[in-house]
C-alpha cells in the first residue's frame, strides 16, 4: 500500500513524495490507521523504523481537518533537547502548505522567545518536561485544548527520572483525550506507567523478536580499558571517509577520549549534558553535514537522533544498562541502509556483555584479534601519552630482568 492511498489530505500526501516516502513502514502501515480513528496507541517498535512519521502524519492530518480553536492540539513529550528539535522537524517538513503549526520549547536557551510562538498560535508542541513545567507554571503555557498527547522514547524518560513530571502533566490536560505511547523497548516499569495513561489502546509490536535493526552488522572485540583509545585510532584511520559514533559511559570520559584523539591528530567533536544547547546544535549539525567525522557521546545526549549515513557505531565503553544497546546501534543501519556496530569489551565488562547478549536473545559475533595484531595496534599508535607509558614499562621489565641475572 502507497501513502497516495491513505485517507489523508493531498498537501501531506505532497510533503511526504517530496521527503521521498512512497511507501509506509510497518510501524507506519500498523500505527496510522488507528491513530486516525482516534483510538490509543501502545507501540513498541526499534529504533529507525520511522516512529516520528507514524504519529505525525495522523495528528497533523486531524489537526488540519478541524482546525477550528485555538491553543495547542497536540504534545509531543521527548526526553532530550535534540530528539525534540528532530521531531519538530518532521512535523514542519510534513505539515507544509496545511497551516498547522508547530513549536518547540526545550531547556538551555532563552524562553522569550519560545513565548513568543506560543503567543503567535501554535498547533503541536513539541517539549522537554523541564521547560514545559517552567512556562505552564508561570501562566504563558495553557494545555487544556490538547487533543493528543504523545509520549515518545517513553522508556528513556523513566530513566532519567521524569516519571513524576509526566504524571504531574496529566492534571493539567483534558481527560478526554487520545495518548499514542512510543518506546523501542518494554519492561513492568513502563507497562505501568503507559497503562495509567492510556484507554484501551491498540497495542502494536514491532520485530518483538529482534529488537535490532537486521541490516546492521555487530561485532565484539576483547580489548582491555587502556588499549581501547589504539583500538579508536586504528578504526578512524583506516576508514578516513566514514561517519563514526563512539558511545562512552560519562561526560568526563568523553572529554578524555577527544583529547586522546587530538593527540593523534584526529578531530573529534563531543556531545553531552555539559554542553550548552548552542554548542550541542553546532556539533549535530557538523556531524550530520559529514564536516565532523567522529561524535564522542553519551547516552544521554544522543537518544533517538536520527544521521544520516553513520557507518560505524561504536561502543567504546559498554553501557551499563543493556536496552541502551539498541538505542546505541540503533543510530547506524537507518531505513533501507546497512551499518557496523563494534563494541569494545574489556575484561571488567565481560558480565555486562552477557546481559546485552540475554535481551537480545542472541550472541554477538567475537572479532578475534590475534596476539600479533592487537600489539601492533598498541605500538603503532601516534598516541605520546600511551607510549610514555608504554616506553616506563618496557623499561621497568628490563631492569627487573636485568636483576634477576644478576
Amino acid at each position: 500500500m502507497k501513502f497516495e492511498a491513505y485517507s489523508i489530505s493531498k498537501e501531506i500526501k505532497a510533503n511526504l513524495a517530496e521527503q521521498g516516502f512512497r511507501r509506509p513502514t510497518d510501524i507506519q502501515f500498523k500505527a496510522i490507521p488507528p491513530i486516525l480513528k482516534g483510538e490509543d496507541v501502545l507501540a513498541i517498535a526499534q529504533t529507525g523504523t520511522g516512529k516520528t512519521a507514524a504519529f505525525a502524519i495522523p495528528v497533523i492530518y486531524k489537526i488540519q481537518k478541524r482546525k477550528e480553536h485555538p491553543g495547542v492540539k497536540c504534545l509531543v513529550m521527548a526526553p532530550t533537547h535534540e530528539l525534540a528539535e528532530q521531531i519538530a522537524g518532521v512535523f514542519e517538513k510534513l505539515s507544509k502548505n496545511t497551516r498547522v503549526k508547530t513549536a518547540v520549547i526545550i531547556g538551555g536557551v532563552e524562553q522569550d522567545p519560545q513565548i513568543n510562538a506560543l503567543k503567535s498560535g501554535v498547533d503541536v508542541l513539541v517539549a522537554t518536561p523541564g521547560r514545559l513545567f517552567d512556562l505552564v507554571s508561570q501562566g504563558h503555557l495553557i494545555l487544556d485544548q490538547v487533543d493528543t498527547l504523545i509520549l515518545d522514547e517513553a522508556d528513556h524518560m523513566l530513566d532519567l527520572g521524569f516519571i513524576k513530571d509526566i504524571e504531574s502533566l496529566i492534571r493539567f490536560l483534558p481527560r478526554n483525550r487520545q495518548t499514542l505511547f512510543f518506546s523501542a523497548t518494554i519492561n513492568p516499569k513502563i507497562k505501568k506507567l503507559a497503562y495509567s495513561l492510556v484507554s484501551k489502546p491498540i497495542r502494536i509490536q514491532v520485530s518483538p523478536k529482534n529488537p535490532v535493526a537486521k541490516n546492521v552488522d555487530h561485532k565484539v572485540a576483547f580489548i582491555e580499558m587502556d588499549d581501547k583509545r589504539a583500538f579508536l585510532e586504528r578504526l578512524v584511520k583506516e576508514n578516513p571517509d566514514a561517519k563514526i559514533l563512539a558511545f562512552v559511559r560519562t561526560k568526563v570520559r568523553a572529554e578524555r577520549v577527544k583529547k586522546a584523539m587530538e593527540r593523534v591528530n584526529i578531530q573529534a567533536d563531543t556531545i553531552h549534558s555539559d554542553k550548552d544547547q548552542k554548542e550541542r546544535n553546532t556539533t549535530m549539525q557538523d556531524f550530520k553535514s559529514g564536516k565532523s567525522k567522529l561524535l564522542i557521546a553519551t547516552d544521554v545526549s544522543a537518544r533517538g537522533i536520527d544521521i544520516p549515513n553513520v557507518d560505524f557505531v561504536v561502543n567504546y565503553d559498554l553501557p551499563e544498562v543493556a536496552e541502551n544497546y539498541v538505542h546505541r546501534v540503533g543510530r547506524t543501519g537507518r531505513g533501507a541502509q546497512k551499518g557496523q556496530a563494534f563494541s569494545f569489551c574489556s575484561s571488567e565488562e565481560k558480565v555486562i556483555l552477557s546481559e546485552i547478549e540475554t535481551f537480545l536473545g542472541m550472541e554477538i559475533t567475537v572479532l578475534e584479534i590475534a596476539k600479533e595484531d592487537y600489539h601492533e595496534t598498541l605500538d603503532f599508535t601516534e598516541d605520546t601519552d600511551y607510549n610514555w607509558k608504554k616506553l616506563m614499562s618496557e623499561n621497568e621489565k628490563a631492569q627487573s630482568k636485568r636483576r634477576k641475572k644478576k
